[in-house]
């Protein structure tokens, strides 16, 4: 039996179908997602977006969505389905599908009368090109199929309107035709893999709807184009082949090339084969030898802290170390031009983020215990380099306190960590001086460069590590523990901020702490009675006044609860690593109930994988990007730390 698999029951009904979403990306940037009934519900939903890098640095939405129509004897069944307003559903193709399941590829199985058809869709994963395989499964009469491209060549972010610019022509090519709405877009081939009857019959769909955005606020109608509509005919057994792309293909190979691309895919058979899908759709490869992890989708690109919080769990705790290093290797040159002070290549953004080089030792420490061989060799000298940078205070933003070795930055005025929402240009949570997590990376940072050191028989960097790491040591607990228990969030001059947040939790789960026994069992108490939920760790506990249990609301209402309350899946890999450092095998029981609750978000939202955030009060809403590399890394990761205590 599948593992996502939703019967008819499901698919029709459309408070379900139209909520959950599956996507598809090809690791150069494009992606294809959409509902699994079909109907796109957000305006960054399609079928091909893409990059189109002489136009901008954004996506581009081409192909929104291709209707099928099945005709027997004159009579046409519509398989697609579009909103329009008043609630109204237009065609109403989900009533036909019978089952969609997403073993390898998503599948989606329809049945008009005695007609069955199958459609599975494919992503090439060497270029920005979508393939649908079309299977008659049975049919007792002579079968046509129409299809109708609904084009929109336009930003992922915008929506378009009929207008007058557009370029209603077209070229045949081979078993197809392209078009190009607008100057400065790559064409967009629309191919078979037989001879297919295009009819030019050029029209406007006006006024189709996008549910979630409606629901969320934001802007949600739009027109699309559509030049006209490709019949074949289609017999009992026989299988089409369509494919959508900005480069003309020989359609000849088309069958080959979807049975060869099948075969790569990984199915998804449990929870951490979605997972581990999942994490291999973050790769962004622009160049052959260049290797990055993309944010998430469907908006972002590659962040710096996201990278290398997402690195560890995106490639060593899927059996991937090699990727590791063409990750790394492409980010150093980034980094060192950075440290360099030399012109940023805007390939990985915020690069600039005081915590950027702590999080950078951390994932490179994932490495160390994995492949300490290679670590010496290759990266060895870069960490001391990044260790030598920040101690001589050349970071613009980020400074060694002479008087007690702490990590101070300023980001009273700017956003300085990954709690980085802003109202009208200021930060909401304006987290300045010490921070909490900032100060915990940095302690782990000395002391295992001060292992390093010993291995490589640095004695001058053994004794110079040593010596700062004990004095953070000692200064971490005086500036941060509290009477009552737990860390202060941040401290800026005499303001010490006493708001229970999740950042304490890394003085914990980190391979060096400066922390003792007690006091980080009384930190994981806090956390765990006041911060966990059923999808992640909250931003802040329930009992602050400027708690937000909802992400709702105007656009500030959201900025301010992203970070006072919202609920991160990420933060559950530090959780759980620190939960079974201070209890090991009896910390089991735990990190299970957590791995089954978060399981429980394979079905749901954005199927197969996990989103950026949630609401933290039921019913848990998934929000922010819908699939989120550090969401699924960090589970990934904590996953591979259960499985070392025998789970």
């Amino acid at each position: 039996m599948s593992y996502l698999k939703f019967d008819k029951s499901l698919m029709i009904n459309l408070e379900y179908s139209l909520y959950r979403n599956v996507l598809r990306t090809n690791r150069r940037g494009a992606y294809q997602d959409t509902s699994i009934s079909g109907c796109n519900t957000s305006k960054y939903q399609g079928l091909l977006v893409m990059p189109v890098p002489f136009l901008d640095d954004s996506n581009h939405l081409m192909l929104s969505s291709f209707d099928e129509t099945v005709v027997q004897h004159g009579a046409e069944f519509n398989l697609g389905i579009h909103k329009y307003g008043g609630d109204n559903y237009s065609p109403k193709g989900h009533k036909y599908i019978r089952e969609f399941n997403c073993d390898c590829v998503p599948k989606t199985i329809y049945r008009v009368g005695g007609v069955i058809l199958s459609k599975e869709i494919m992503f090439s994963s060497k270029e920005n090109r979508l393939m649908i395989r079309y299977t008659l499964l049975d049919a007792h009469s002579p079968t046509t199929v129409r299809f109708k491209p609904f084009l929109a060549f336009r930003k992922n972010s915008d929506l378009t309107l009929e207008n007058d610019r557009v370029d209603k022509s077209y070229r045949v090519v081979e078993n197809g035709i392209s078009t190009c709405m607008y100057y400065g877009y790559p064409e967009l081939f629309m191919q078979f893999d037989k001879q297919p009857e295009f009819i030019y019959h050029p029209d406007w769909y006006k006024n189709i709807e996008y549910l979630q955005d409606m629901q969320d606020g934001d802007t949600y109608t739009e027109d699309l184009y559509v030049p006209g509509y490709f019949e074949l005919s289609i017999e009992k057994g026989e299988q089409i082949i369509f494919s959508a792309g900005d480069l003309l293909v020989g359609t000849s190979t088309l069958k080959e090339e979807f049975d060869f691309e099948l075969k790569k895919r990984t199915p998804r058979s449990s929870f951490y084969d979605c997972l581990k899908n999942s994490s291999h759709q973050f790769y962004y490869i622009p160049h052959n030898d260049e290797y990055y992890l993309l944010a998430g989708y469907p908006w972002f690109k590659v962040r710096a802290r996201d990278e290398f919080i997402a690195l560890p769990g995106c490639t060593i705790s899927v059996g991937k170390p090699d990727d590791f290093e063409k990750i790394i290797d492409s980010a150093i040159p980034h980094l060192t031009d950075f440290m360099e002070g030399k012109l940023s290549k805007n390939i990985i953004r915020q690069i600039e983020d005081p915590d950027v080089l702590l999080w950078v030792v951390w994932a490179l420490q994932q490495h160390w215990k994995e492949r300490k061989d290679i670590f010496r060799e290759k990266y060895a000298p870069f960490l001391f380099a990044i260790l030598d940078y920040i101690m001589g205070n050349k970071h613009p933003n980020l400074i060694v306190r002479e008087e007690n070795g702490l990590l101070s930055t300023y980001g009273r005025d700017v956003p300085v960590s990954w709690m980085n929402a802003s109202i009208d240009g200021k930060p909401v949570i304006p987290r300045s001086g010490y921070l909490v997590e900032f100060n915990a990376l940095w302690y782990n940072a000395l002391k295992f460069g001060q292992e390093l050191a010993e291995v490589m028989n640095d004695n001058h960097r053994y004794g110079m590590f040593g010596e700062l790491g004990e004095r953070v040591k000692y200064n971490f607990v005086a500036t941060f523990l509290n009477d009552a228990g737990y860390l202060y969030d941040y401290v800026d001059g005499l303001y010490t901020d006493w708001s229970v947040r999740p950042n304490m939790i890394f003085a914990v789960s980190l391979d060096y702490s400066p922390l003792e026994r007690s006091q980080k069992k009384s930190v994981i108490d806090y956390v765990t009675k006041e911060l966990l939920t059923s999808s992640g760790i909250r931003t802040l506990s329930p009992k602050s006044e400027k708690y937000r249990s909802h992400y709702g609301g105007s656009i500030n209402d959201k900025e301010f609860a992203y970070f006072n309350g919202m609920s991160f899946p990420w933060l559950l890999g530090s959780y759980i690593e620190a939960y079974l450092k201070l209890f090991n095998m009896s910390g089991l029981s735990l990190a299970d109930r957590v791995m089954v609750d978060m399981e429980g978000e394979m079905s749901n939202d954005c199927i197969g994988t996990v989103s950026e955030f949630y609401d933290s009060s039921p019913p848990f809403i998934a929000r922010g990007g819908f699939s989120f590399a550090m969401s699924v890394a960090e589970i990934l990761r904590a996953q591979r730390l259960m499985n070392s205590f025998g789970a």
